[in-house]
């Protein structure tokens, strides 16, 4: 695909901005709707039996998904570096969408035996890679589409589309439950819906990224490229050319993605196992701090550049450190719903000093040949170590009889993290982009 880029006008670059967080929207709506609707769908994909094994089965899945993210970050990173931002962008969102069809169209185990459950794996499999390619190259697309006074800004809108793909997917969930469907139609057809849903919405998403411009930093390199006869970069041994922007990727995020999943995706099951809150309530404190803390984002981005990414880091860092263990221990003494509400809030507005402004910085680390290389797969390597186990790293701390524990580890990682905030450069002002642009 040519990277060629088009005059960039005001417009245009707003218009490729969208497209490629909608793109992103899509795609973490995809995602999560497999864990919302896993309850419904477990008995159709697995053998008729012990309830809590088809939920393992599902589970385990889906943990699969996971593990592939770095292997998307590898794949999709390379493919981006090589080949364009735009053209790796539209391959994430087609495997998106290949995955929620294939999940949708798929018959039963009773219909089809055990090549219904090898189909599931093939499409969490399609839809692991696309969210682990996701991630750096929309990041990089975003960083490089933005202007230099905007770019903390316009990159935290992948953490709003990734925070509103969540919210979508869980208001599919309660519609489809309290509204149009009864239990037994969703458990027989009905949660085929939120996939289709997704699929049709990736479709769109396609349309989108197919109508986004290249950005100038690449399609300037490209050509640079042509004209020496180089050959394209993003490979793995041109990456390790940079141990130290690795290392700080990893660094940041070792943290910041601990905290995230401990007070997004783990805290309605503590808010239940823990806090003792009923599952309604603990639903509606979820969405709603959620929510906010969506709204937050392109704030605390646009903060950042102003007075720089690195004070913003360490401002989550001290305040990670100093109040996550208070905080958790609060949550797990809560008396009331409104006290829940404040508590998780000001946990998620210190995490806002980590996710709003990630994606800007991995991305100013790096020269434009491994950027979204750079940025995907030390990321993904780390989530997947950090983010993706926080959970089960919790409720062995609980099941151990020390649930305070796991407090001390989230503390613990925050402060390591801490450490290579005070100790990196401020990314604003060392920018690899501005690099770029200037020896372009």
């Amino acid at each position: 695909m040519s990277a060629a880029a088009a005059p960039l006008t005001p417009a245009r670059r707003l218009r490729s901005i969208f497209s490629g967080s909608v793109g992103n929207l899509v795609e973490w709506y995809d995602w999560y709707v497999y864990a919302a609707f896993s309850l419904y769908f477990a008995q159709v994909f697995f053998p008729a039996g012990d309830r809590t094994t088809q939920l393992l089965n599902t589970a385990a899945i889906f943990a699969v998904g996971f593990l592939m993210r770095p292997l998307g970050g590898w794949l999709l990173g390379r493919y981006a570096d090589r080949h364009g931002r735009k053209a790796a962008l539209l391959l994430s969102v087609l495997m998106m969408c290949a995955g929620s069809l294939i999940i949708t169209f798929t018959p039963g185990y009773d219909s089809i035996g055990v090549v219904a459950p090898v189909l599931l794996v093939l499409a969490r499999l399609l839809q692991g890679l696309s969210v682990g390619g996701e991630y750096g190259t929309s990041a990089t697309y975003l960083s490089e589409m933005a202007t230099r006074e905007h770019r903390g800004f316009w990159s935290s809108f992948q953490y709003v589309t990734l925070i509103l793909g969540h919210l979508l997917a869980l208001g599919v969930l309660i519609l489809l439950q309290q509204v149009l469907l009864t239990d037994e139609q969703l458990r027989e057809w009905g949660w085929r819906i939120p996939f289709a849903i997704g699929a049709l919405a990736a479709v769109t998403a396609v349309w989108l990224r197919r109508n986004m411009l290249e950005t100038e930093t690449f399609a300037r390199s490209e050509a640079v490229a042509d004209t020496a006869g180089q050959q394209r970069q993003g490979t793995l041994r041109a990456l390790l050319q940079h141990p130290r922007a690795v290392l700080t990727v990893i660094g940041l995020t070792m943290g910041g993605t601990l905290a995230f999943y401990t007070y997004t995706t783990y805290m309605h099951k503590f808010l239940v196992n823990s806090a003792g809150l009923d599952g309604q309530t603990a639903s509606m404190l979820n969405a709603s701090t959620l929510f906010l803390y969506m709204l937050m984002q392109p704030l605390v981005g646009a903060l950042s550049d102003r007075i720089g990414r690195r004070p913003i880091l360490i401002a989550f860092g001290v305040l990670g450190t100093a109040l996550t263990y208070p905080i958790l221990s609060q949550l797990q003494d809560v008396q009331t719903a409104g006290e829940a509400f404040w508590l998780i809030l000001s946990a998620l507005a210190i995490v806002s000093g980590y996710t709003a402004i990630n994606a800007v910085v991995k991305a100013e680390l790096f020269p434009v040949e491994v950027r979204a290389l750079g940025v995907g797969l030390p990321y993904a390597l780390t989530v997947a170590v950090f983010g993706g186990t926080a959970e089960y790293v919790a409720l062995w701390f609980k099941q151990a009889g020390m649930e305070s524990g796991f407090y001390w580890y989230v503390t613990a990682c925050i402060a390591c993290s801490l450490l290579v905030y005070l100790w990196m450069p401020d990314t604003r002002r060392t920018s690899r982009i501005d690099a770029d642009e200037a020896r372009a």
